[in-house]
C-alpha cells in the first residue's frame, strides 16, 4: 500500500519529495503525534460514521481542530476543478488564520478566493415594533468582511476576492459555496463545552456535509 501510495505521488508531483513510513499504532494517535512539526496534514475520509449524510470518519474529525497545524480532509468524491478556494469570515480574530491559509492556497492554486460571511438577525428584531433598517445592517455585514480582507489582500496582490455577504446560518451557507469550490476553508475557535472539543460546531457540520476537500485551521 505504501510503496502504491509513494509511486502516485511521485506521478502526480515528480519534483515534490515523497518519503513513507509504517508505523504500528492507533492511527489518529500516529498521526497526531506526527503533525507535531508539520506545515499541514492531510487525511482521507471514508465517511463510515452512523449519520448518511456524515461523509467525515471518526479519525479525521478527531484530528481537524485537534493539531497544530491545518487539516485538510479530502473525501472520496471525485470532483471537476473550480477554480474557487472559498473561506468563512467573521467578525472574530480567530479567524485571520484560516483567512491567511486560504489566500495562501488560492494563491497556489491560481484560484478565486470566496470570503463567505453569513449574518442572521436576532430573534427579538422579528418583533413588530422593531425597525431594522436591512439595507444598514448588510452595509455593516458587507465592512466586516472588508475589515478582514485589506491587510492580507495587500500581501496577496494577484488573488481575486469576491466578498460574499448572505443572510444564513454559516454551516448553510458555506455548505452552498462549497457545491463550486475545491477547497473550503474553515477556522476552529475552541469553544466547546469540553477542553478537548476545539473544533466548533460550524467547523464541524462544514467538515460533516461538505464534499469538496475542507482545511480546518486551528486559531
Amino acid at each position: 500500500m505504501l510503496t502504491e501510495a509513494e509511486a502516485l505521488a511521485r506521478e502526480r508531483q515528480p519534483a515534490v519529495e515523497a518519503t513513507t513510513e509504517l508505523v504500528t499504532g492507533s492511527p489518529a494517535d500516529v498521526l497526531r503525534e506526527r503533525a507535531g512539526d508539520a506545515a499541514e496534514l492531510v487525511t482521507g475520509s471514508r465517511g463510515l460514521g452512523g449519520f448518511a449524510g456524515a461523509l467525515v470518519g471518526s479519525v479525521s474529525m478527531h484530528l481537524a481542530g485537534h493539531v497544530h497545524c491545518p487539516v485538510v480532509v479530502v473525501h472520496a468524491a471525485h470532483l471537476p476543478a473550480q477554480g474557487e478556494v472559498v473561506v468563512g469570515v467573521d467578525d472574530s480574530p480567530e479567524c485571520e488564520p484560516a483567512l491567511a491559509f486560504a489566500y495562501e492556497e488560492a494563491e497556489l492554486r491560481g484560484a478565486t478566493l470566496r470570503a463567505v460571511h453569513a449574518w442572521q438577525l436576532p430573534v427579538h428584531a422579528y418583533a413588530p415594533d422593531l425597525d431594522f433598517d436591512m439595507d444598514e445592517v448588510r452595509a455593516a455585514r458587507l465592512q466586516v468582511v472588508r475589515d478582514r480582507l485589506k491587510t492580507l489582500g495587500r500581501d496577496h496582490p494577484g488573488v481575486s476576492v469576491v466578498e460574499d455577504v448572505r443572510s444564513a446560518h454559516p454551516v448553510d451557507a458555506l455548505i452552498a459555496a462549497a457545491e463550486r469550490a475545491d477547497l473550503v476553508v474553515v477556522g476552529s475557535h475552541g469553544r466547546g463545552a469540553l477542553g478537548s472539543a476545539l473544533l466548533g460546531s460550524v467547523s464541524r457540520n462544514v467538515l460533516q456535509h461538505a464534499r469538496c476537500p475542507v482545511a480546518v485551521v486551528r486559531a
